[in-house]
């Protein structure tokens, strides 16, 4: 029988970055001194009620090791989900979480970024309709942007689509992956998302998987899916970088 998602390897393999723990949140840590950037990687929520704690999973372990090699703090919290209503506290936690970064004398606290995963990309709602001054993007990978139809109905804040309608003039740039082999209805929210972006003037980098599924970063051990996890990774990096 086929191992549990969360059990299945990372398609890269980058150094093992140290880690510390700091309550729900472990920080995965760059070579030296000074002041980084820094990533809050968000993953997927809700999540079966069985799963092991997320930080744990070798898939967001290679995130936190992938962005530390390229000298970015990465902080990844523990969300525990179980149903669309915990979607608020899950919100307070992922917005804790950037504060606990940038009050880190290690982080620049000005060059930070989100990046949300499957059903995490629920969240981005808030983040669209009032970015904060020190936020330099935001990613997004095989996200969900759009309640499922069996789901009863959710907070009006969960709703990226309306969120990037009704956003400022100057919304935060978006790397998002996209999985050619998606679950349908992901790819309809995705598709939705992607055609409504340049009239809503979000900047929008899309970095394509043909043959990717759902999770491909941890089901699908391809060179197309190496390369557009690095392929994201850099161009978030672009974001966090600029002048």
């Amino acid at each position: 029988m086929r191992n549990s998602f969360w059990e299945t390897q990372f398609v890269l393999d980058p150094p093992p970055a140290p880690v510390e723990r700091h309550g729900d949140v472990d920080l995965h840590l760059p070579a030296g001194d000074g002041r980084h950037p820094a990533v809050v990687v968000v993953h997927g929520v809700p999540g079966p009620p069985d799963a092991p704690d997320a930080r744990d999973w070798p898939l967001y372990r290679g995130y936190g090791a992938l962005l530390a090699e390229r000298g970015v703090v990465a902080a990844i919290p523990r969300l525990s989900v179980a149903s669309p209503d915990d979607l608020t506290v899950v919100a307070t936690r992922i917005a804790g979480t950037a504060d606990l970064l940038r009050a880190d004398p290690r982080v620049d606290p000005g060059r930070l970024a989100l990046w949300f995963f499957s059903g995490a990309g629920l969240l981005l709602g808030d983040w669209l309709r009032d970015p904060p001054g020190w936020l330099r993007g935001l990613a997004a990978t095989y996200p969900l942007l759009a309640p499922l139809a069996e789901w009863p109905p959710i907070d009006p804040r969960f709703h990226p689509l309306d969120a990037l309608a009704a956003g400022g003039v100057d919304p935060p740039p978006l790397v998002l992956t996209r999985a050619g082999r998606d679950r349908p209805e992901v790819a309809a929210g995705v598709t939705a998302f992607t055609a409504a972006a340049p009239r809503h003037g979000l900047p929008l980098h899309v970095v394509d998987v043909p043959n990717g599924q759902h999770g491909f970063d941890a089901l699908d051990h391809s060179e197309e899916s190496r390369a557009a996890v690095r392929a994201a990774r850099d161009a978030l990096l672009d974001l966090l970088t600029a002048p």
